[in-house]
């Protein structure tokens, strides 16, 4: 009983509203541009017909393809859906719908060719971020001059489920690289591979190879470091449970690898590249927060001081 209560005081440990209404924020306005800016990539993608349709997912309950029609529909719906989300516009019932959409419009594009894996976690942590009471805070529901609601009021613990989240994504790619190479993954053979087969396609199909891939190469002995360093990471992802400061350093080394991969493989992860893989590790509301206090300010000046005060701005409305 004791072990259970200390892990229960540790989930549960507050956390400010602000953090996770700026996790919110960035997160959602991601998830906007990545499923608004492919719509027309998406109704393309739809209109290639049955023999290029492959189930996966959610979308294995269909018996055939929607029609290209319906499935424009079903993003540009998403994609308002997910508006509301970032703005916390009636987020009770936008936000489940916003998580519902994503799901389905990315899984639906998947299933029309490779799958992206990468685009797993920013769906995850918006299914988990519409479970959650993350537009208590600047949010367009909140009332205008209403009192910030405390810390204690339940938002720690979603801080720490998206944190798991990101990392079991990390250790999860950690066993799969064992599953396919076993140990003989460590000896950096399997990666150094890896990396020349993939630069060779990129050359032979006129696309660009990575800038330090042809200078790694030449040096073998370098990537077994590469490929031990790369195990440990990612095997490592749960010590960010074990101080913020550690959260930070893992988070930093975390995003120093896929800074690696574009100039090794010429491969881009934009969720992480941009942080918003490990912004639950992060303080996420200083920035947010100077930014809209400033806002609500110059509202404020504008309107002879009338409007929300200065302790907990909401969001433009």
């Amino acid at each position: 009983m004791r072990i259970r209560t200390r892990l229960a005081d540790w989930w549960f440990a507050p956390a400010p509203p602000e953090r996770l209404a700026a996790v919110r924020i960035l997160v959602g306005a991601f998830a906007v541009l990545w499923v608004g800016g492919r719509i027309w990539e998406t109704y393309a993608v739809a209109r290639l017909g049955g023999s290029h349709w492959k189930p996966i997912g959610v979308t294995r309950v269909l018996d055939a393809p929607l029609p290209p029609e319906a499935v424009l529909a079903i993003a540009i719906a998403t994609t308002v859906a997910l508006v509301a989300f970032t703005i916390g516009a009636a987020y009770r019932f936008t936000a489940p719908l916003a998580a519902i959409g994503i799901l389905w419009t990315l899984t639906y594009r998947n299933s029309f060719g490779m799958v992206v894996h990468t685009e797993n976690l920013l769906v995850l942590h918006v299914i988990a971020l519409a479970l959650s009471p993350a537009a208590d805070a600047w949010s367009w529901d909140r009332r205008r001059g209403a009192p910030p609601p405390p810390p204690e009021a339940g938002y720690g613990w979603i801080l720490k489920l998206l944190a798991a989240i990101t990392a079991i994504t990390y250790v999860l790619a950690a066993i799969a690289k064992l599953r396919i190479a076993g140990v003989a993954w460590l000896d950096g053979e399997q990666l150094r591979n890896q990396i020349a087969v993939d630069n060779l396609r990129k050359a032979l199909l006129g696309d660009s190879i990575a800038p330090l891939a042809t200078p790694f190469l030449d040096h073998p002995s370098g990537f077994t470091i590469f490929s031990i360093l790369t195990i440990v990471l990612e095997l490592a992802a749960p010590i960010v449970f074990v101080h913020p400061l550690v959260a930070r350093l893992w988070a930093l080394s975390a995003w120093g690898f896929h800074v690696g991969v574009v100039f090794l493989m010429n491969i881009w992860f934009p969720y992480p590249l941009l942080g918003l893989a490990y912004l639950p590790l992060l303080r996420a509301e200083r920035g947010f927060g100077w930014a809209i206090a400033r806002w609500e300010r110059r509202r404020n000046a504008r309107r002879g001081g009338a409007g929300s005060g200065p302790d907990e701005p909401s969001l433009p409305s």
